[in-house]
Order: structure tokens, then C-alpha cells, then sequence
């Protein structure tokens, strides 16, 4: 065992940039690791990488998504454990927690605020699942076993090479990694009819603090509760089984877009009152963007009505020509596909895509980014939306967005403590608010962060109060964070509050059971009493 160690210490160095660390306690865990992963087919050498080793900054730049937190003075891991199996799973938390270091668990990398792979506590290790991504389709009994490191692209293609009748609801993006999808809720265009990608989750194989594999009968069903959008404070989920769902062979989509000049203020402002209020099978997402005139080079506000419909186009027409004229919705404007075609189609990509364009992993942070939220329980007035669309125009920036995803149906009908994720009847809408920029100068930053945070503030007398409601999966550090290496209760119910609700305090309940010594915790996680 000790001549794996030095050949692993003869090509790996430990001296990473913006961390502190002791040669030999990083060696310590070194052959910790070694001594806790006998799973010779795969062995852990093999999936650990450090600073200036060759493959290390290709490995930590390969998932990161966001380019604020990829610079030179972003706190850096003392090593990255890629794990090819369980084991090195569980080696990595008994390690890490015996030699005292934090640790990040990365799937897909899309946490809006970089949690999964940099720390404000140093030293700490990166926990990257992405090469855990097997997927096990059983369309006899209607389910799934989905590792956490597998995308939702990944998992879609191989629904549809399944089955056409069966969906799963979760995200557009394709790229979206299953861990970091699932610990916060996860939605998308099936929402209205089946609900979260949380609701539809029957069972999962979780490494505890002690670093044991449990499943939901050995977790118990607290635990299981909370990891269905409670976030990564309770352990690391290493797969998922999921139910799918039915869906009809065709489905219609469509993206109509809207300008000012078009009625898009009048348009918005009456989707309110019907989005959420149509059918089950139809979800229709407003976005509001700043967009660039590709011949004038001008900047405008415009509206992009953006449709799925479990049905077949002529319905569809039907009862938006009956619900939601105002559109003015056109045969031309839908097109008849496949669901697992439909994913495409919602992943930006143009119609006829071929579907092997999910499985793509494109890698490194492609842009800066920040995003917030909000949820809308009454009608925002038109005096309301012309002032938050002025305000979007005025700074010149483009790459602004702001998308209205409705809820209703399903939604309404869950408890709001049936999981974590509380914001269920009386939401007629989830805000996200999104800026996106190439421009590597603190001074561009600084315009969009500040342009966002006035969008934020403009919109307060719109939205909830008491909380002012967020959504996990659009981690926002704005809300509040806990920065040393304790989890202070009081400042963790201010952004708890916020995403839980009075869920918050069951979440803190079995935290205190299940990880008493707070292991899994980062700036924004559950702490214990």
C-alpha cells in the first residue's frame, strides 16, 4: 500500500493555488483513500487528480458553468476525486472527514453560485460525479435507476430509445447534471401535469455521514424526505430511481415571439390570467428579454411565449384560440414531434435536431452569469411590467432575461410539505431573473450584477412576502450565506426561510439526526441545532 502512495505522491503535487495545506496531512489522505477503496476493476488512483498534474485543471474546468467563479483568485481544490464507483464515493467522505477538510459535490456543475466546487473554508476536496452516469430503463414497471452524475439530456435520449409513450418531468437544459437537479426539486415543462422532478421519485442509494449506503428503507423516510429537494446538506446521492411518466407518441410545441409594438405588454399582462388556469397538459413560459436587431444593431424589449402541449397541435389551437386569443396563435406557428424531440426543441436547439445532440457534455464555463427568483401570487398590473421592461432596456445590456414559468394544476394539488420545495397553491408564477455576459472586466460585471439586483428591488411590491420566496435550484448567495466554517442557525433560516418556508425547521430536524457533526455543509446549507 505504501508503494501506491508514493506513486501517486511521484506524479501528483499538492500545492494548489489559493489554498493552504500540509504536504503530509494531504498525503495522510492520500492513502486514506487508498486504504478505504478495494474495488480493484476500477482502482482510486486512477480517479484522483491535484494541482499541477496535467489532467487537474481540465478536470475542475471540465463542469464549471459559471465563469464568475473560474478566475485566478477562486478558491481552488486540494484535489478532485472524479469517482468511477460507489466505493470511491464513500472513500472520499470517511477521508475527507477524518482529516478534517471540506468537501464539494459536483454533478453537472450548473449551481448558480459555484457551491458544488469552490469554498469559501479551505482546504477542501471536490467530490465530481460526472462519471457516475448510468441509467437503467425498466419500461415494464415504469421506472428508472439514474446515477447523479448522468444529465438530463442523457437521461431523456434513453427514455425515447426506450419508449415513445414515456416522458419524465425535470429541466430544459440538457446539460443539467441529476444530483444537483434533484437535491433542489427540479422542474420543467411537464410541471403543470406531474408536478416536480422531486414528486417522482420512489427511491435513492445515499452515502451518509459515515460514509454507509443507504437506501429509502435503511434512510428512513425523514431522510428520504428531505433529500428530495432539501439540497446537499445530508449526504451524497449516488443514484436516484424515478417513476416516468406517460405521455401521448405526439406532442406540439411552439415559441411565438411578441414585441412592444405587437401588444407584447397587453399580451404578458393577460397570460397571467391564463397560464395558470389552462389545462394540465399545456405549460406556456413568458420570457421577457433585451434582445439585439440583428440588422440595425439596436437594442428591444421583446416576449417570447414559449409552448408544450401533450397533445396534438389541432387541440391546441383550439383552446388557445378559445383561452388566450390575445396571442393570436397560428397553425404555422406549432410543430408536431415526439417527446424525447420536444426535449431538443427546448434545449435551444432547431427543430429536427437529431436527438444524439442530448447526449453532449460541452465543457468549461462557457459565460458569466447571475441569476435570482421570485414567485408572483397576484397579477402584476401593467403599469408594473412597463416599468420592470423600461428599466431592462435603459442600461443598454443585452442578455437580460426574465422567464414566467406558470404553475397550477399539479402543482396546486401537493402539500406544500410533501417535500422541502413548499411553493405549491397560490403561485401563479416562478420568476427567474438571468444576466449573461462574455466581457471579462469587473466593470461589466458590475453593470449586469447591478442592473439584477435593480430588477430585484423594482419588482417587491409584485411578489411574495413573508418570506419573499426563492427557488433552491436558483441558488442565490444574495439571500444570505454562512461563510466560516460553522452553520449559524439564525443566518440559515434566512435563506432557509425563503427556499423551505416552515419546512425549514423539519429540514434542521433531520439534519441534527442524520449529520450532527454538520459534514455536508456549504454557504448555503441546513445546519443542525
Amino acid at each position: 500500500m505504501k508503494v501506491l502512495v508514493l506513486v501517486i505522491l511521484s506524479v501528483l503535487s499538492f500545492s494548489v493555488p489559493c489554498t493552504t495545506s500540509d504536504p503530509i496531512l494531504t498525503a495522510d489522505f492520500l492513502h486514506c483513500l487508498t486504504n478505504h477503496s478495494h474495488y480493484s476493476t476500477s482502482p482510486i488512483s486512477e480517479a484522483i487528480y491535484t494541482d499541477q498534474n496535467t489532467s487537474f485543471q481540465p478536470a475542475l474546468l471540465a463542469y464549471i458553468r459559471n465563469r464568475r467563479y473560474s478566475t485566478p483568485t477562486t478558491p481552488k481544490p486540494l484535489a478532485i476525486v472524479a469517482a468511477k464507483h460507489e466505493s470511491h464515493v464513500q472513500s472520499t467522505v470517511i477521508c475527507a472527514q477524518q482529516h478534517g477538510f471540506q468537501i464539494r459535490i459536483r454533478s453537472g456543475g450548473h449551481d448558480f453560485e459555484g457551491l458544488s466546487y469552490v469554498s469559501s473554508v479551505t482546504p477542501f476536496v471536490m467530490l465530481d460525479m460526472s462519471n457516475l452516469r448510468s441509467i437503467d430503463i425498466n419500461v415494464t414497471d415504469e421506472s428508472a435507476w439514474v446515477e447523479s452524475g448522468a444529465t438530463l439530456g442523457e437521461l431523456y435520449f434513453n427514455i425515447g430509445n426506450k419508449s415513445n409513450v414515456h416522458g419524465f418531468p425535470a429541466g430544459v437544459c440538457p446539460t443539467v447534471g441529476i444530483g444537483g437537479h434533484l437535491s433542489g426539486g427540479g422542474y420543467g415543462p411537464l410541471m403543470r401535469k406531474y408536478g416536480l422532478t422531486v414528486d417522482n421519485v420512489v427511491d435513492a442509494k445515499l452515502v451518509n455521514a459515515n460514509g454507509t449506503m443507504l437506501d429509502r428503507k435503511s434512510m428512513g423516510e425523514d431522510l428520504f424526505w428531505a433529500i428530495r429537494g432539501g439540497g446537499a446538506s445530508f449526504g451524497v446521492v449516488v443514484s436516484w430511481k424515478i417513476k416516468l411518466v406517460p405521455v401521448p407518441t405526439r406532442v406540439t410545441v411552439f415559441n411565438v415571439l411578441r414585441t412592444l409594438e405587437q401588444g407584447a405588454i397587453d399580451t404578458v399582462h393577460r397570460w397571467q390570467y391564463v397560464a395558470p388556469k389552462l389545462p394540465k397538459e399545456i405549460f406556456i413560459r413568458a420570457m421577457l428579454q433585451v434582445k439585439q436587431n440583428s440588422t440595425s444593431g439596436k437594442l428591444a424589449m421583446q416576449v417570447s411565449f414559449i409552448c408544450h402541449y401533450l397533445g396534438d397541435s389541432e387541440k391546441l389551437l383550439s383552446m388557445m384560440n378559445r383561452s388566450f386569443p390575445e396571442l393570436g396563435l397560428q397553425q404555422s406557428d406549432c410543430f408536431e414531434m415526439s417527446w424525447v424531440e420536444s426535449t431538443v426543441f427546448w434545449g435551444n436547439h432547431p427543430i429536427r435536431t437529431p436527438a444524439t445532440v442530448l447526449l453532449d457534455r460541452p465543457m468549461g464555463p462557457p459565460d458569466f452569469f447571475k441569476g435570482k427568483s421570485d414567485y408572483v401570487k397576484e397579477p402584476i398590473p401593467k403599469h408594473g411590467i412597463e416599468s420592470i421592461l423600461d428599466l431592462m432596456i435603459k442600461p443598454g445590456l443585452d442578455k437580460l432575461y426574465m422567464e414566467w414559468n406558470p404553475y397550477g394544476g399539479r402543482m396546486s394539488e401537493i402539500s406544500e410539505s410533501e417535500t422541502p420545495f413548499p411553493h405549491r397553491e397560490g403561485n401563479l408564477f416562478l420568476i427567474q431573473y438571468l444576466g449573461y455576459w462574455k466581457e471579462d472586466k469587473a466593470e461589466t460585471a458590475h453593470r449586469y450584477l447591478d442592473l439584477i439586483s435593480k430588477m430585484y428591488q423594482e419588482m417587491t411590491p409584485f411578489v411574495s412576502k413573508t418570506p419573499r420566496e426563492a427557488f433552491l435550484n436558483y441558488r442565490d448567495l444574495d439571500l444570505g450565506a454562512n461563510t466560516g466554517n460553522q452553520t449559524n442557525v439564525e443566518t440559515a433560516r434566512n435563506y432557509g426561510s425563503m427556499y423551505f418556508k416552515e419546512n425549514f425547521d423539519r429540514l434542521v430536524l433531520v439534519k441534527t439526526a442524520v449529520d450532527p457533526r454538520n459534514f455536508f455543509k456549504n454557504e448555503q446549507s441546513i445546519p443542525p441545532l
